[in-house]
């Protein structure tokens, strides 16, 4: 997967396995997960439709962030960094990332960018990872 806010790929995980490998993965680059939408029972609650399992993280590295914020306070719009962990419609599982380079389309702080970058760096090592 490829597009102008995202990077991920197809692993041979299941959803759960997959959600665990990539906060295993996450926390070695140092992120937590502040919140997990559990996509898939939302929809079911709220609105009595089945969907595939898909799940939102909200991945946050604390330095990075104040990083960020000091460098462009409303970049706090953008925050956290969004992992989805999702079945595909042929049943594969999916990985994809939030891609902070799409934050220096939208500021043109140097600060900021030096930021994105290495937040994309470390994702990018965890896509790898799993």
């Amino acid at each position: 997967m490829k597009n102008a806010y995202g990077f991920g790929k197809t692993v041979p995980l299941t959803v759960d396995e997959a959600v665990q490998k990539v906060t295993a993965e996450l926390a070695k680059e140092g992120f937590g997960v502040l919140t997990e939408i559990d996509v898939q029972a939302t929809m079911k609650k709220k609105l009595d439709i089945d969907v595939a399992p898909c799940r939102i993280l909200g991945a946050c590295n604390p330095p990075l962030a104040h990083r960020a914020l000091e460098a462009e306070p409303t970049i706090g719009l953008l925050l956290p960094c969004n992992v989805v962990v999702r079945r595909s419609d042929d049943g594969a599982t999916q990985v994809e990332f939030m891609d902070p380079a799409a934050m220096q389309q939208l500021s043109e702080s140097a600060a900021l960018a030096a930021v994105a970058a290495e937040v994309r760096t470390r994702l990018q090592r965890v896509m790898e990872a799993v």
